[in-house]
C-alpha cells in the first residue's frame, strides 16, 4: 500500500508541476512575444508602443508605458504565483522521487556519497547556484550581457558534470533542471517582483521611478526566458535513457541546450529581422547528428550478424536464452512484474513486465538500451546485476533474442 500511495503522491505533484508551468512558461513566452510586437511608431505621449490583437473572438487593445501611467489603476494584475507554484511543486517532486530513496535514483552505482550526503550535495548545489548566478549579475559582468551568458552557461554545463560524477544520469540531469528553476525563481523573487513594487511605489508618491530596477527585473526576465526550453527538455529527459544514460550525458545537454536557447533567440527576433533563421535547420540538423553520435555507432565496430561467429562459438539458443531468462528474473522481476516484489512499486514500473518468456523477448529492445547500453537499469542497481549478466543478455539480443523452443 505505501508504493501505491507514493506513486500517486508522485503523479499528483507531478501534475500540478505540470499545470502550474505550463502557465509560468506560457506568461514568459506571452510577454515576449508582446515585447517583440509593439508597435513603435510615432507612439501616444508616455508610451513605448501598442499592439492590437485578436484571439478568441475578440479584439484587444494593449499598451506599454515607457515607465508607467501616471495615476496607477484601480486593479493591476501581478504574474508571481506562476513562478512560486512551479518551484514549490518541483522541489516537492525532488523530495519525493529523489530524496525519500536516495539509493535508488539519486546516487549512481557504486558512488562514494551516502544517500544523506547525497540529499545534502543537492540543496546544498541549489542554494550555492543561484548565490554564485545573482553575485555574476550585480558584478560588472552585469554590463556585458553577452559575456555574462557565456559565463553562466559555462558553470552551468560545469554543474551538470560535477552532479554526472556523484549523482546517476536522471538525477544528474533533473538537479541541473532543479539548479536553473531556482535561478528562475529567485530572478522573480529577487529582483523582478522588488523592482515592479518600487515602480508601482514610486507612482503612487508622485515621484520619478528609478529606471534602473526595471531594467535589471528586463535583464533576469531575459534570462528566465532563455533557460525556458533547456528546462523543458530536462523536464521530459527520464524518458530517454540514451540522454542521460550516456557516459558523456552532461554533453548532450550541453549540446541540446545551446540548440534550444538557439531556437528560443529565433523565436524572440524573428518579428525584427529574419537573420536567425538558420537556427531552426540548424537545430534538427543538431538533434539528428546527437541522435547519430549517441547510438555507439561512431567508433565502434558493428555488431556481428547472428551467423557471422564459427558455429563452434554460438550458444545453443535453448541454453542462452536459459541462463538471460534466470538473470532477469532475479535481478529485474522484482519490478518488472505483474505482482512486484519490491516495496518501490504496487504496480509494474510503465506497465513493463518479464514474466513470461514472451515478454522478454518483445522487450529486448528496451532491456539492450536500459541494461546493457546504458546501464541504468536495475535502478540504482539495486538488485547488484555484475558485468557479466549485462553482456550475456546483451550477446543474446546480439543472436537475434531467440527463445527456447
Amino acid at each position: 500500500m505505501e508504493a501505491h500511495l507514493t506513486e500517486w503522491l508522485n503523479l499528483t505533484i507531478r501534475w500540478i508541476h505540470m499545470i502550474v508551468g505550463v502557465a509560468w512558461i506560457g506568461a514568459s513566452f506571452y510577454f515576449v512575444w508582446l515585447e517583440n510586437n509593439l508597435d513603435r511608431r510615432n507612439p501616444r505621449e508616455g508610451l513605448s508602443g501598442d499592439l492590437w490583437a485578436i484571439h478568441g473572438g475578440g479584439i484587444y487593445h494593449l499598451e506599454k508605458y515607457k515607465l508607467a501611467p501616471p495615476q496607477m489603476p484601480e486593479n493591476l494584475h501581478w504574474f508571481k504565483w506562476e513562478a512560486y507554484s512551479t518551484w514549490l511543486s518541483g522541489f516537492a517532486l525532488l523530495m519525493v522521487v529523489y530524496y525519500l530513496n536516495p539509493g535508488v535514483y539519486l546516487l549512481a552505482p557504486g558512488s562514494s556519497l551516502s544517500p544523506a550526503q547525497a540529499v545534502l550535495v543537492g540543496l546544498g548545489a541549489l542554494i550555492a547556484g543561484w548565490f554564485i548566478y545573482d553575485l555574476l549579475c550585480e558584478s560588472a559582468l552585469g554590463k556585458h550581457p553577452a559575456l555574462l551568458g557565456l559565463t553562466l552557461f559555462v558553470l552551468i554545463v560545469f554543474a551538470a558534470w560535477g552532479f554526472s560524477q556523484v549523482f546517476s544520469g536522471r538525477a544528474a540531469y533533473i538537479h541541473t533542471g532543479a539548479l536553473i528553476g531556482t535561478i528562475m525563481v529567485g530572478n522573480v523573487f529577487r529582483t523582478i517582483m522588488p523592482a515592479q513594487r518600487a515602480l508601482v511605489a514610486a507612482i503612487e508618491q508622485n515621484r520619478e521611478p528609478d529606471p534602473a530596477l526595471p531594467a535589471k527585473g528586463l535583464l533576469r526576465s531575459r534570462h528566465n526566458n532563455y533557460f525556458t526550453l533547456p528546462v523543458l527538455f530536462i523536464m521530459i529527459s527520464n524518458h530517454f535513457p540514451s540522454t542521460y544514460g550516456s557516459h558523456y550525458n552532461w554533453l548532450i545537454l550541453a549540446a541540446i541546450s545551446v540548440l534550444a536557447v538557439l531556437v528560443r533567440h529565433y523565436f524572440n527576433t524573428r518579428h525584427a529581422t529574419g537573420k536567425f533563421a538558420w537556427a531552426l535547420p540548424l537545430a534538427a540538423l543538431g538533434m539528428i547528428s546527437l541522435a547519430f553520435v549517441t547510438s555507439g555507432r561512431l567508433g565502434t565496430p558493428a555488431t556481428p550478424a547472428p551467423n557471422a561467429q564459427p558455429a563452434a562459438q554460438q550458444a545453443p539458443a535453448a541454453r542462452e536464452f536459459d541462463k538471460v531468462s534466470a538473470v532477469i528474473h532475479e535481478r529485474c522481476t522484482v519490478c518488472h512484474s505483474a505482482q512486484p516484489t519490491s516495496p518501490l512499486f504496487s504496480a509494474a514500473p510503465a506497465g513493463v513486465m518479464f514474466d513470461t518468456p514472451q515478454q522478454i523477448q518483445q522487450m529486448a529492445p528496451r532491456i539492450q538500451a536500459q541494461a546493457v547500453t546504458n546501464q541504468i537499469m536495475p535502478l540504482g542497481n539495486i538488485t547488484q546485476m555484475t558485468q557479466q549478466e549485462r553482456d550475456l543478455i546483451g550477446a543474446w539480443i546480439a543472436n537475434g533474442a531467440a527463445l527456447d523452443k
